[in-house]
Parts: structure tokens; sequence; C-alpha cells
């Protein structure tokens, strides 16, 4: 098999109903770097790397996340070397997370954007 043409994910578009104040949220309560704002999108850098979250405003019904059996399940999965400090940050800013929970050694949670995304973060 030869090689494939893709090299990485670059970013990833989110749909939001607000997009100054999701951009706002995810620069103030995830600590992301804001690179860019329009009235089309909001452009969100992830740490040091090249990958980029792209805020895009929508008045549909639309999530970044699927369901299997009527119920959410996230498609962004971020990580996070301080998991329960992450998870109090949360709290704290009255973000909707849900408990850590442990798998075969491997620690997560789930966590709602103002915009009712479903996102995980684990490590």
């Amino acid at each position: 098999m030869r090689q494939s043409f893709i090299e990485q994910v670059h970013y990833i578009r989110i749909p939001v109903k607000d997009l100054k104040l999701s951009a706002r949220w995810y620069r103030d309560v995830l600590g992301l770097q804001l690179l860019d704002t329009t009235d089309e999108r909001a452009i969100i850098k992830v740490n040091e790397g090249h990958f980029l979250l792209i805020l895009v405003p929508t008045e549909d019904e639309t999530y970044a996340h699927f369901t299997i059996d009527h119920e959410p399940e996230f498609s962004i999965g971020f990580t996070s070397p301080e998991l329960s400090n992450f998870h109090q940050h949360l709290i704290d800013h009255q973000v909707k997370v849900e408990d850590i929970k442990e798998d075969n050694g491997h620690a997560f949670f789930h966590f709602y954007d103002p915009n009712g995304n479903k996102l995980q973060v684990h490590w």
C-alpha cells in the first residue's frame, strides 16, 4: 500500500449558536488561543500544534457530536495531563460536566460547550 496523500487533520468545524459568546468561552474557559474572528467564523488554535477549531455560526439545531440509540456521543476528544484540575476548573465555571470515569486505567470525562456540543477529555 502506498503512503496516504493526507498528512494530518488541520481543523474541525464546530456549529455554534452565538459566535462571539462561543469564541470567548473557548478562549477564556478552555484557555485556547483565539486567532481570528469574523461574522462567518472564529478560528481557535489548540496549543502549539497545527490543529485548529473553527467555530461556525448556525441557527440550525445541529451539533459537533452524533447519537447512538438517541444518546449523544462525542466526536472531539482532547487530552489533559491535569484531568482532575481541569474537571474542577470547568465546574467552577458552571460548565455542564459529567463525572470522571476510568476504563482500564484510562481516565476521562465528558463536558458540553455553551451550544450543547458534547466533548471529551482524557488522560
